[in-house]
């Protein structure tokens, strides 16, 4: 059992390295594996006095140290974490004369001071170079050779730059992607607002009125039975044009725009580290964007959780009344059987009448082609001279409106 308070003092702080790391769904233990670098504490005796008697004990109780120093640069808050890392430094500094090891907790010191918060780079490198004077005058005043001199301040410039430059390119992918989400989220809440006003402004007027000619019907009833049954009949024309303008402000709910999916797909494969290349689609009718729409998104999903890509490409094509929606990575490949995710493709598709077909060699990336079918609109008969396709709906609207 670990001790209370040794359990509380190694405790994650909210804003600390490891919680971050911990809300990626990542292991806390993740930066444990630059304690490998630790190495050179036990190959430095063999470039100078050997390994001793006095070396094994002060490294038996330097090394513990270090090790819970290292753990509390990531574990600390980042407004105190670099007490920690120059932790690391004082005990680099005081062990100099006497264990030349000691210099690797000074590199670990004055690399983890990136822990701190608000750290630009510019002040980073400027605590770096101060730390280096410090080291430069102690390693003089103990007698280290010269090469020490060159490659230590070297090796922490170097160490320091490229750990904070991974570091901002992460935070900056971390940024992007809550950015995708809030932008996400403040998408759906104006879409559930537009939604409410629609149908309040769609229903609210005709339940009013369907009510009133219900109220006229039931006092009309005994005096004048049939003005009561035509005040019923008028509310029901009513109430099913009311029905079928909700059925056809759901399906406009429904339909997804393709330009916006696509948009959302490069940002997701993006965050991904995988560059997307897609073209603008083709004007297509409602119910074939919708479907498409869909299947981007669960083609998209997949070279992001499984393809392990580095690019895709999108890519429309519109031939012998059909449209073409390929899809290309270069992936790993070797997909033999249908997943959840490809079944529900081919089920949309299918819904559509068109075909999908994928191929997929092992090693070679995947290739996802969708061909539909484009009907013609229901408009054109009507160009030749033919009857509307829904001639009746004009006589209606005149009646609703005359009520």
């Amino acid at each position: 059992m670990i001790p209370a308070f040794l359990a509380a003092w190694f405790k994650p702080a909210p804003d600390s390295s490891a919680a971050e790391i911990m809300r990626r769904q990542k292991s806390p233990w993740t930066d444990g594996v630059h304690l490998l670098w630790t190495v050179w504490v036990f190959i430095t005796p063999l470039f100078g006095s050997g390994y001793t008697w006095r070396w094994l004990a002060i490294t038996a109780v330097t090394y513990p140290v270090f090790v819970a120093l290292y753990a509390k640069t990531l574990l600390a808050p980042r407004r105190t974490s670099y007490r920690y890392a120059l932790g690391m430094v004082a005990l680099c500094l005081v062990l100099m004369p006497v264990y030349p090891a000691g210099i690797s907790y000074f590199v670990f010191g004055c690399v983890m001071l990136r822990t701190f918060r608000n750290r630009f780079l510019f002040g980073y490198l400027v605590q770096v170079a101060l730390l280096n004077a410090v080291f430069l005058a102690v390693a003089t005043w103990s007698g280290y050779p010269w090469q020490a001199m060159i490659w230590v301040p070297a090796m922490t410039l170097i160490i320091g730059i490229i750990v904070n430059v991974e570091r901002a390119n992460l935070e900056k992918d971390v940024a992007l992607k809550l950015s995708h989400d809030e932008v996400r989220r403040l998408a759906a809440t104006a879409e559930r607002e537009r939604i409410g006003r629609d149908l309040h402004d769609l229903l609210g007027h005709t339940l009013s009125l369907i009510t009133l000619k219900l109220e006229l019907s039931r006092k009309l009833f005994d005096r004048d039975p049939e003005a009561s049954r035509r005040e019923v009949e008028e509310a029901e024309r009513v109430a099913r044009h009311a029905l079928m303008e909700v059925r056809s402000a759901v399906t406009g709910i429904r339909a997804t725009d393709l330009a916006a999916e696509l948009a959302s797909a490069r940002l997701m494969l993006e965050s991904s580290m995988v560059h997307l290349e897609y073209e603008t689609p083709p004007g297509l009718p409602a119910e074939i964007e919708r479907g498409l729409a869909l299947v981007v998104r669960e083609a998209v999903t997949n070279i992001a959780r499984h393809a392990r890509a580095s690019q895709a490409q999108i890519a429309f094509a519109c031939e012998g009344g059909a449209v073409q929606l390929r899809i290309v990575d270069n992936g790993d490949g070797g997909i033999v059987a249908d997943g959840n995710g490809l079944s529900g493709m081919r089920e949309r598709v299918a819904a559509l009448g068109g075909t999908l077909s994928i191929d997929s060699p092992k090693g070679q990336g995947t290739r996802l082609l969708v061909r539909v079918p484009v009907k013609p609109p229901r408009s054109l008969p009507a160009v030749e001279g033919a009857p509307p396709a829904e001639a009746e709906a004009p006589a209606e609207t005149p009646r609703l409106r005359a009520v």
